[in-house]
């Protein structure tokens, strides 16, 4: 898997300098702007509504009442520390559903660009053919959908793990591992969709792959330092990795 994570972040350099030599350029801004735009206005609302949640569970638990009664520095710093850790947790999981509202509007947009990408590879002339977007769009939708669900499943799991002390303090890391595996899993469908692997097919050979998925997703993360890049650079470093795992 190391060795995968290793391609992954490979393929974000050689997507810069990709983009750089083929001027694709505009596939970046314009997306890119939109994409900062709904990030900032949603993370805003996301850490606003994580403080509710926290204070309200404080609350009806009667925490705060009980730790200025037993008076104990300890036991404040444990529940301190309990409380940032389900912030984060919260934060990966509204930022999870923000990706995949993001995935979904962008699908048609991913897909041309990853098959843009492609043909540049093969030094092929590309063409834009409307009823294949709109396949591999509704299939990347499908895609979104399901890994919403399942990591849904993990992230409300993980919400009630970070509630134990001292052992709930290590689910921020997991719950950013799993949104960038899934996340990964949604970048690198675009290559596998115009390979003719199914849905099953796809998810089973990112299931052997993973450190590509994962990859994949650490280097998205990174790239919010330049918000307005991330998406993009995600999917031609997708696109690019598989051509070079699957070429090998």
């Amino acid at each position: 898997m190391l060795k995968e994570i290793v391609i992954a972040f490979q393929s974000w350099e050689e997507a810069r300098r990709f983009i750089q030599r083929n001027r694709l350029f505009k596939w970046i801004i314009i997306p890119g702007i939109i994409y900062t735009i709904l990030f900032i206005a949603g993370m805003f609302f996301f850490w606003q509504s994580s403080d509710n949640v926290v204070s309200w569970i404080s609350n009806q638990l009667g925490i705060e009442n009980w730790l200025q009664k037993e008076r104990s520095e300890w036991l404040s710093f444990l529940f301190v520390m309990t409380g940032m850790m389900l912030r984060l947790v919260l934060v990966l999981f509204y930022f999870s559903l923000f990706k995949y509202l993001i995935l979904i509007i962008g699908s048609p947009v991913f897909t041309y660009l990853s098959e843009k990408t492609e043909a540049i590879i093969d030094e092929k002339e590309h063409s834009f053919n409307w009823p294949e977007v709109k396949k591999d769009a509704i299939r990347g939708v499908k895609l979104a959908l399901r890994n919403a669900g399942w990591q849904s499943v993990y992230l409300i799991a993980l919400i009630f793990l970070s509630l134990v002390p001292v052992i709930g303090w290590i689910t921020p890391v997991i719950a950013l591992l799993i949104e960038c595996y899934y996340f990964g899993i949604s970048m690198l469908d675009y290559s596998f969709a115009r390979n003719n692997f199914s849905l099953s097919q796809s998810t089973a050979f990112t299931g052997r792959h993973k450190g590509l998925a994962i990859g994949n997703g650490l280097l998205f993360y990174a790239m919010h330092i330049l918000i307005l890049l991330a998406p993009a650079y995600a999917i031609i470093a997708a696109t690019l990795s598989v051509h070079k795992v699957k070429n090998s």
